[in-house]
């Protein structure tokens, strides 16, 4: 079929299984350092913005597959061997968490001014005005920005390719590579990865229409 074998379908398809793997690394870790990102960004005291904003700049200056070889190669040399899963996952999370905490914190403070006012009028503790009145509202705000950046999340694991990860990429590279087809490989390739990422786009164009009418 298509000059490949079932076994060739086989092998990409399995591809495509890590790069759901990595892809849900990639967004569990962010999410679990890009809240207290978000709450650090939004905070008042300055330090805490000043450390998180660091952390953010320095990510988002810095392109995501050399972030990939720096955590593979980097710490290999410093003496620890990480497998490429998890070299690539480390790299995923701090990616994710940069650009989730901008995301988010972007939502916290879209968060109407009175809200802020009225928590403070019901004599809260500020952790209290954050879990009980803005956090809710904030989320509900994120929904929608959320899902559509885990949609780059699974396009960008495809960088995980420069430190050899058995991702949907690399093994339509090697199956590229054993059966000089290219253009019926990668449109395999192509069409896998719009079958994991239509669902979301659909779900993120949703969630902003119920957004907008609420």
């Amino acid at each position: 079929m298509l000059g490949l074998t079932v076994d060739h379908l086989l092998y990409i398809v399995r591809g495509a299984g890590w790069t759901l793997v990595l892809s849900l690394m990639g967004f569990v870790g962010g999410t679990i350092i890009g809240l207290p990102i978000a709450l650090a960004r939004s905070s008042r005291v300055w330090a805490l913005r000043a450390v998180s904003s660091v952390f953010v700049q320095l990510v988002q200056g810095i392109p995501l597959p050399v972030i990939m070889f720096v955590v593979y190669f980097g710490l290999s040399i410093s003496g620890f061997e990480l497998p490429a899963l998890v070299a690539a996952g480390l790299a995923m999370t701090a990616y994710s968490g940069a650009y989730l905490g901008e995301i988010w914190k972007g939502c916290i403070e879209a968060v109407p001014k009175t809200q802020w006012e009225a928590a403070e009028c019901l004599a809260l503790t500020p952790m209290q005005r954050l879990a009980d009145v803005i956090l809710p509202q904030a989320m509900r705000i994120a929904i929608p920005p959320t899902v559509g950046f885990l949609v780059q999340i699974v396009k960008n694991t495809s960088y995980s390719v420069v430190i050899g990860f058995f991702d949907l990429t690399y093994s339509a590279k090697v199956i590229n590579n054993s059966t000089y087809k290219p253009f019926t490989v990668f449109t395999i390739a192509a069409v896998l990865y719009f079958i994991i990422c239509y669902p979301m786009s659909v779900m993120s164009r949703r969630f902003e229409r119920k957004l907008k009418r609420a």
